[in-house]
């Protein structure tokens, strides 16, 4: 029993001196993460807006902002393996179980697709910060491109869609050059005076202050003809800085419109 005992003893004894020999390892390995996180968070604010000073596309700068930190919070990473000696038994493992490898890589494989078609959004540019887009059933304005998603913000909520599938299926981007496509349908009735409806069109959207008209072509014209009623098409831009992806300044429009229709004896269908 008293061999037993001791045994157990002796056990309890040199787990606790590994315990003793791993700690100060363990608190430097943390320290080590710690500081490569905060250096890293310090160098990501420091290039954003030295690149956002430099550059015209406040995307691209902080996508390579954000690429910098990610570097160097792996580097500390790394070091941190190597501070507890665990880069020798890491490489071990990998090189003699080439099926770990192939999990490891199959687990990883969603990160880093969706890491590179990051980095083709950045340097590709098909949408900048504050454009309207439309993707994979989402539509609203683009808030920040991420390493791995795109945040998009619509009707009050922040969506993100992975960075593969906006490279993989159909992006629309509904401006340019910072302004936003909006139109419309009015139907009014068969035989009604079309010139003056259209002239009457015009003048709204020449009299509100929200529209641009410089350069763009706001138009009213007849789409088409659906029994007894005359389809009005109206198309007009907007600047994309405003709060326009709630709809809002479109249905005012959409009301001032009908308004002066009605007000001028026109009956809508």
């Amino acid at each position: 029993m008293e061999e037993f005992l001791h045994d157990i003893a002796q056990h309890i004894e040199g787990y606790y001196q590994s315990i003793v020999d791993i700690t100060p390892k363990l608190l430097l390995a943390i320290l080590v993460v710690l500081i490569s996180w905060f250096i890293a968070s310090r160098v990501r604010g420091f290039a954003d807006r030295r690149l956002k000073s430099r550059m015209h596309d406040p995307l691209l700068a902080t996508f390579i902002a954000n690429l910098i930190k990610a570097v160097l919070i792996v580097i500390g990473f790394l070091f941190m393996f190597r501070v507890i000696g665990l880069t020798s038994v890491a490489q071990s493992i990998l090189a003699g179980a080439g099926i770990s490898a192939f999990i490891i890589g199959f687990a990883l494989k969603d990160i880093g697709e969706n890491f590179l078609a990051g980095i083709l959004l950045a340097f590709k540019r098909p949408f900048s910060v504050g454009d309207i887009i439309e993707s994979n059933g989402v539509k609203g304005k683009v808030v920040a491109l991420n390493l791995r998603d795109t945040q998009i913000k619509s009707d009050s909520k922040n969506i993100y869609i992975p960075n593969a599938l906006l490279i993989k299926n159909t992006l629309v981007n509904f401006n340019s050059g910072g302004y936003l496509l909006q139109d419309f349908t009015i139907g009014i009735e068969y035989g009604s005076d079309y010139k003056k409806a259209l002239e009457l069109i015009a003048s709204v959207m020449k009299d509100d202050t929200e529209i641009v008209d410089k350069g763009y072509s706001n138009s009213a014209v007849v789409s088409g003809i659906a029994g007894a009623v005359i389809q009005i098409m109206v198309r007009y831009w907007v600047k994309t800085d405003l709060k326009v992806t709630d709809g809002k300044h479109r249905s005012e429009i959409v009301i001032k419109v009908a308004g002066i229709l009605n007000a001028n004896g026109f009956v809508l269908k």
